[in-house]
């Protein structure tokens, strides 16, 4: 928060208060909260390199395949609005720790499936409990840390956030070929496990910020809204644009957002205060995240394909070949607030790493199925990274300063919701991209095994190409959001220019 004349914290609504002692066991909560957004984000994708080894074993078919990892995506996605809002009403560390445990039983439910119905419904509770559990631990470090310990912490949980993906690639494949497929949800057991104790001893019991009121008109005209926007985008890859499968929920989900946005601004107690999204810099933060969220998941999950099938790699060593993007969105997003990349205003990271992430993936636009990994693969990976590790840290921390304490859970929520949703976006964005490119490039030929590599290979570099253009228009949309001198470390309530020589530091 924004220090204000009298060494008080500005909040959205102005007013100044007294600047609490900082928690001394404030490292090793984060320690806690940082193993909880790793075991969240990681299992978006830790599935993915798995899938295979499941669908032998039970036995389903390709076109509800996508399913194990759409329907964990869309239950995450579209109740993190009500968990954050739950959260805010019920208590933070009772949230947490609810959520962690019914992660922890979903998670053994899917790992002992017998029947294809039963992972997907795991899947989904998985989603359910993460929805409730993600807020409430970004609300907890929003509320645990401030001053320029703030900017550290965020650094070291938007590292989490942005490589638990590559993270969770490479722990499924090293589990998948080690042990099984099963295991790789196992695990999320042992993480919940290490989490709840770690909650239990270390958060503080927290009263409700608020009567327990929820606003459940908005909770079904966002999830309905949102779910509808995903199954549309997904369904058009199989049944095409104009498809009243895909032209249809597309309609209904725009129409169902809209009347929510109407609807949060006369609701009494509304899911989602429009103060929190309506701000110049944390809208455009949101955006950001979001933005990161569509390119991210579809690298993650195409360049995955790619290394498998192209190329011939195994679950473990497609894993470990993410590892070079995975540690370059550590070292950029806990650097962030650092040495050089500190003397950057938030438009220059967000804007930069936007551009980062444009330059690798137009250079995965050239993958071929033989040169050296080196060459091919690495360049690309780490352009990714560093951009990706910039603008998360960055946009996650914008995100949520100077939101009042009485909706940080639905602010942390709204920034968790944007990214998860950017993915699901993305993902069945991708897909749809990805599956049009190989039927045009297979119409009228012979489908003999060159030809369809061909067409699999080109499907590819049409999904990086799209990857490349939404991060460009992302740096574009930045760049004129966002105001020039503002310092990420800085809260919300002071953003309005550049800080003069002299101003007190947070």
């Amino acid at each position: 928060m924004a220090t204000g004349p009298t060494g008080g914290t500005h909040t959205d609504r102005g007013q100044t208060a007294a600047a609490p002692p900082p928690d001394p066991r404030r490292w090793k909560i984060l320690a806690v909260i940082g193993l909880t957004q790793l075991m969240v984000v990681l299992d978006a994708t830790i599935v993915n390199i798995a899938l295979p080894s499941a669908q032998a074993d039970l036995g389903f078919s390709d076109s509800r395949r996508q399913w194990v990892v759409t329907s964990y995506a869309m239950a995450f996605g579209t109740l993190l609005l009500l968990g954050g809002r739950v959260a805010d009403l019920c208590g933070r560390r009772r949230a947490f720790l609810i959520g962690q445990i019914g992660f922890a039983a979903a998670s053994a439910l899917g790992g002992a499936a017998a029947t294809f119905e039963i992972l997907v419904t795991a899947r989904a509770l998985q989603g359910v409990c993460a929805a409730l559990l993600a807020p409430a631990a970004l609300a907890l470090l929003t509320t645990t840390f401030a001053g320029p310990e703030r900017g550290r912490a965020f650094g070291v949980f938007g590292a989490l956030a942005a490589s638990g993906g590559a993270v969770g690639l490479l722990l499924g494949g090293l589990l998948t070929e080690h042990l099984s497929w099963r295991s790789t949800l196992y695990v999320n057991v042992l993480f919940a496990a290490v989490a709840v104790t770690g909650g239990a001893l270390l958060l503080r019991r927290q009263r409700p910020t608020a009567p327990p009121r929820l606003d459940l008109p908005g909770t079904a005209l966002a999830s309905s809204g949102l779910f509808c926007v995903v199954y549309g985008l997904a369904g058009a890859g199989v049944h095409g644009w104009t498809s009243p499968d895909s032209w249809g929920f597309l309609t209904a989900g725009a129409v169902l957002i809209a009347a929510f946005v109407w609807w949060q601004s006369r609701a009494r107690h509304p899911l989602l205060p429009l103060r929190i999204v309506l701000d110049r810099v944390r809208g455009t933060a949101l955006v950001a995240v979001f933005i990161t969220g569509l390119g991210m998941f579809g690298v993650f999950l195409f360049l995955a394909y790619y290394l498998q099938h192209t190329r011939g790699y195994s679950p473990a060593r497609t894993g470990l070949a993410f590892m070079p993007m995975s540690g370059c969105i550590v070292i950029s997003a806990v650097g962030s607030g650092t040495g050089l990349f500190r003397r950057l205003d938030a438009r220059a990271r967000v804007t930069g790493g936007m551009l980062l992430a444009a330059v690798g993936m137009a250079w995965m636009t050239g993958l071929s199925p033989d040169r050296p990994y080196v060459v091919d693969i690495v360049p690309g990976q780490v352009a990714t990274g560093l951009g990706m590790g910039l603008i998360t840290a960055a946009a996650m921390n914008l995100g949520t300063a100077g939101i009042d304490p009485r909706d940080a859970g639905v602010g942390s929520a709204t920034v968790n919701a944007m990214r998860q949703i950017g993915g699901s976006v993305g993902t069945a964005l991708m897909s749809t991209l990805a599956a049009g490119s190989a039927a045009a490039h297979l119409a009228g030929r012979r489908p003999t095994p060159d030809v369809v590599a061909r067409a699999v290979l080109g499907s590819y570099h049409t999904v990086f190409t799209a990857a490349a253009g939404i991060f460009v228009a992302g740096a574009v949309l930045t760049f004129l959001m966002l105001p020039g001198g503002l310092s990420v470390e800085r809260a919300h309530g002071a953003h309005r220019g550049r800080r003069p020589s002299g101003a007190a530091r947070d």
